[in-house]
């Protein structure tokens, strides 16, 4: 077995809250990785947020 989760890197803190809007939702590793937002929809991928058009916080990036 080959490892699924490689990395993973949190974005969002308590002191420093980071943002996206669904034009501007990051790329983790040219598309190999997913960011999870917390949304007005609950938490998501960004795929799943590009798919129902909200962007939200960015809590971490998964690789």
């Amino acid at each position: 077995g080959q490892k699924v989760v490689t990395g993973l890197k949190r974005v969002s803190t308590p002191g420093l809250r980071v943002y996206a809007g669904v034009d501007n939702l990051p790329k983790v590793l040219n598309g190999m990785g997913i960011a999870i937002l917390s949304t007005s929809k609950g938490i998501l991928t960004d795929k799943e947020a590009k798919a129902q058009h909200v962007g939200g916080e960015v809590l971490a990036y998964v690789w």
